[in-house]
This record gives C-alpha cells, structure tokens and sequence, in this order.
C-alpha cells in the first residue's frame, strides 16, 4: 500500500452524517479501521489527510486510535491554505483545532488565506506527490468533492506506481452488516 497513505473522501454533509452518534459515521470509521489495519501490516507508516469535516477528519481520529497499537503510526493534517475552516461554525473550528493537535505533524500547503481555486487544484496534485497510494471513501457512481482527489490519484498512477483504493458504497454497505451482526451478537440475550 506505500509507507505514506493519502486518505480523503466525502464531507460529512455529501453523506448526510453529523454528529458523533450517527451511526454512518461509525460504520465508516469502522471500514477505515479495517483497511488502515491491514496497510500497517503492509509497511503503512504515515497517514496523510486534510482537515476537511467528514471523512479526511473521521479517517485521522481513526488513525490517531490505531497509535495505541501501532506506536509507530505518524499521522498528518496537511490544511490547504492558512485559513482554513475560519467560516465554520466555531465547534467545527475547535474540533479541527484538537484534531490538528493530536496529530503527529500539521502545516498548510499554501501559507496564503484562500485567494482562488487554484490554491485547492495545487494542494490536490501536492498530496497525490508527496504520498505513496492513496485510499478514497468514495464511489464514482456517486459523485462529489472526492472525485478531484480521485482524478489525481488517478493521474500520479499514469505516472508511477501508485496505488489507489476505493472504499465504495457496496464495501460501505458490507461494513453496516458486519456492524449490524456483531452489534447484534454483543446484545443477544439469548447468548449466554
């Protein structure tokens, strides 16, 4: 999978998912839990995200999680411009803020205040250059802000090796059965 792994995919409302109860976002952490496991066992060392709300920051929870087993794991938020998520809603900010703290390294690719979509085309093809592979929660049956970062990684593997995994809705579909099952055995009250 490439020791530095490019995770991205879906903002949180492309998924209809808020809150920290909603069940779409354990489900989804779950599926990034498994495929994050099994990328450390294939020499995973660093994660790499944006702090966008939604996937890129539900995958880098995920990944601070995993340190406790795998001391070795480094995460990092790369933010695309210096102010990044300033609109948000301030317990969105302070969310993004604790996350950035837990993490291993944070920077952002431009120094600048957002100015123009450019400063977002070239941290797309930055984050496709500085990683190894790249893994995606998304689907390109279903469109939306992920299918840039798709096209770029898409495009860096034209030009090198570079490995692109796609959690789509089908294994997201699969992720909520498994959930469903073990939720299920761990209440039964029959199974003593």
């Amino acid at each position: 999978m490439g020791t530095r792994l490019w995770l991205t995919g879906y903002r949180s409302w492309e998924l209809n998912a808020y809150g920290d109860s909603d069940p779409k976002i354990t489900v989804i952490k779950l599926a990034l839990r498994n495929q994050l496991k099994a990328a450390l066992d294939d020499g995973l060392e660093w994660v790499i995200t944006g702090g966008e709300q939604g996937v890129e920051q539900w995958g880098a929870q995920v990944a601070v999680g995993l340190k406790k087993d795998y001391p070795e794991l480094k995460v990092a938020v790369m933010l695309p411009f210096a102010d990044f998520g300033h609109q948000w809603k301030e317990e969105n900010q302070a969310a993004l803020a604790t996350l950035v703290q837990q993490v291993d390294f944070s920077a952002s690719v431009s120094s600048l205040p957002y100015q123009s979509p450019k400063q977002l085309s070239g941290y797309t093809r930055f984050m496709a250059q500085h990683t190894d592979a790249a893994l995606l929660v998304f689907d390109p049956d279903f469109d939306g802000k992920p299918a840039f970062a798709y096209r770029a990684a898409q495009g860096e593997d034209r030009r090198r090796p570079y490995p692109v995994q796609l959690i789509n809705m089908p294994d997201l579909e699969e992720a909520a059965r498994a959930y469903g099952e073990q939720q299920a055995a761990e209440h039964d009250p029959f199974d003593s």
